[in-house]
C-alpha cells in the first residue's frame, strides 16, 4: 500500500499494519476524505456598506434603479482590495454625487434575509455632506427625508436601520445586539 503524498491518514496510523481484508475499507475511507475531493467552494456572506448621509434637512436616500425595488441608503458591495470606509465613500459619491465625510461607524447588520439576492453583511456608517444629492449610477432618484417623511417602500432592511438611527439620534442609545 502506498502512502499518500500528504502523509498517513488518521485511520492508517490507528490501524498500523493492515491485513489485505481491511484494505478495501481503507480505500473507501480515503475516497471519502481525500483532501481535493472534499474541498468545497466556501459560501460566505458578501460584505456591503451603507451610509446614512446627514444633510441640514434630513438624511439622503436613493430610489433604486434595479431590483430589489425601493428607496435605500446609498451603498453597495465592497470591492476586492478596498476598505469598508473607502467603499462607503465611493458608493455614496457614485449614487448621490455628494462628497461624504464619514463621522462614525454606526452598526453592522447581518441577518441572512436582509438582501433577497444573497446573504450580505452590511457595515453602516454615519457621514455628513453638503449640497443637494443628484441620482447617478444605480440610483434612479435621490432625495432628503426626515423620520416623519420617509418614502415607501424601503429596500432591504433599511427600514430597520433607519429606525435604529432615528432612535440613536433621539436617545443616544445604539441598537441592541440581535442574536
Amino acid at each position: 500500500m502506498s502512502t499518500p503524498p500528504y502523509g498517513k491518514t488518521g485511520l492508517e496510523t490507528q490501524l498500523g499494519g493492515l491485513r489485505s481484508a481491511a484494505r478495501p475499507a481503507l480505500t473507501a475511507y480515503r475516497q471519502r476524505v481525500s483532501f481535493p475531493a472534499t474541498l468545497a467552494k466556501p459560501r460566505n456572506p458578501v460584505p456591503t456598506v451603507d451610509t446614512i448621509i446627514e444633510v441640514p434637512d434630513g438624511v439622503v436616500l436613493i430610489k433604486r434603479r434595479y431590483e430589489p425595488a425601493g428607496w435605500a441608503l446609498p451603498g453597495g458591495f465592497v470591492e476586492y482590495g478596498e476598505t469598508v470606509e473607502a467603499a462607503a465613500v465611493r458608493e455614496a459619491q457614485e449614487e448621490t454625487g455628494l462628497a461624504v465625510s464619514l463621522a462614525e461607524l454606526f452598526n453592522v447588520y447581518s441577518d441572512p434575509r436582509r438582501d433577497p439576492r444573497r446573504h450580505t453583511i452590511g457595515t453602516v456608517f454615519i457621514g455628513t455632506a453638503t449640497g443637494a444629492p443628484v441620482a447617478a449610477d444605480d440610483a434612479a432618484d435621490a432625495g432628503v427625508f426626515t423620520a416623519e417623511s420617509l418614502p415607501t417602500p424601503l429596500a432591504f432592511d433599511h427600514g430597520q436601520i433607519l429606525a435604529d438611527y432615528f432612535t440613536y439620534k433621539r436617545t443616544g442609545r445604539r441598537p441592541a445586539l440581535r442574536v
